[in-house]
């Protein structure tokens, strides 16, 4: 069956485009759908009060790819590269979403199999969001006034986080590394990459890891520009946006700034089209070497090769 959405996503389609032009958009359908099999999901753990992946809702945005709402039970998938061409890095992949639904098709299981072309261990993690009514339109209804109602500061970064996804972010990083012998991965060179919602899940990652248990890297991909304050142990961070935004209005690059002036490692692509959500890169636009760019970024920085090994004397 497919949907066409009524007023409550025409208002959610208004509120993230933040313009007219964009507001006039034709609405998304939407298939509902059943869960795919995910033979290979390792469960983080079993979720609160015992409840299991068989609440979520699995909905296909037509031309865009799947997307799941109200996760309660969070697992990680591995997308392994081929032996002879890996090179012993891994990222932890978090589509974004609001903190609503995770867009875990075209945010999730196709960046990971492009890293995983690429040489790198990818795991897409699908971590607990906020729940949402099962209707279609009263869901985005409800996520409209959420979003509304955590971005009435624009000077501010959104008010709209989950602890949960934070607290799946670092259950994740705490099991690739476990398993690093397994997966032929380093356990010192395990970062993460999000897109939006999954952007500040993998920045709060690293702002609330104990030491040593964060990101070894991370990707900051169409987050918010807000400044924070950098840790001492910060990561290098790959930063990427693009200038007509629609969630989040150019305001310059003031947490790229920070982790600059915190003398840390950063770099930041500002592509002139893409809006945001552009995933892997809108076709047409520069940002669709945005992945090609994280790759050669990660290479400049040294986590692509084993570092080299001081010979015994």
């Amino acid at each position: 069956m497919i949907i066409r959405l009524g007023h409550a996503l025409a208002g959610l389609v208004a509120l993230l485009s933040c313009s007219l032009a964009a507001a006039q958009m034709p609405l998304p359908e939407i298939e509902m759908t059943t869960a795919p099999d995910q033979p290979l999901a390792i469960p983080l753990q079993n979720g609160p009060d015992g409840l299991s992946s068989e609440g979520e809702t699995w909905m296909e945005y037509i031309g865009h790819g799947k997307v799941v709402r109200n996760v309660t039970r969070p697992t990680l998938t591995p997308f392994l590269p081929d032996p002879a061409k890996a090179t012993g890095a891994a990222v932890i992949v978090a589509p974004g979403g609001g903190f609503h639904l995770l867009a875990i098709e075209p945010e999730g299981w196709a960046v990971a199999k492009a890293l995983a072309d690429r040489g790198i261990a990818a795991f897409v993690l699908k971590y607990r969001i906020i729940p949402t009514p099962v209707d279609v339109n009263e869901s985005h209804a409800f996520m409209n006034a959420a979003i509304a109602a955590s971005m009435t500061d624009p000077t501010k970064p959104p008010q709209l986080f989950y602890p949960q996804s934070t607290a799946d972010a670092l259950a994740a990083l705490d099991l690739v590394r476990a398993r690093a012998g397994e997966w032929n991965v380093d356990p010192n060179r395990v970062g993460m990459i999000g897109f939006s919602a999954g952007a500040m899940t993998s920045l709060n990652a690293v702002l609330e890891a104990e030491p040593g248990k964060g990101p070894n890297f991370f990707g900051y991909i169409y987050g918010p520009q807000h400044a924070v304050t950098v840790p001492a142990d910060a990561p290098p961070m790959f930063n990427a946006i693009a200038y007509n935004d629609e969630l989040f209005a150019m305001m310059g690059f003031p947490i790229a700034e920070a982790w600059h002036a915190a003398t840390k490692r950063v770099e930041t692509h500002a592509y002139g089209k893409g809006g945001h959500g552009f995933g892997s890169g809108r076709p047409g636009t520069t940002s669709k070497l945005m992945l090609d760019q994280f790759v050669a970024w990660l290479d400049m920085e040294g986590f692509l090769k084993a570092p080299e090994v001081e010979p015994v004397p």
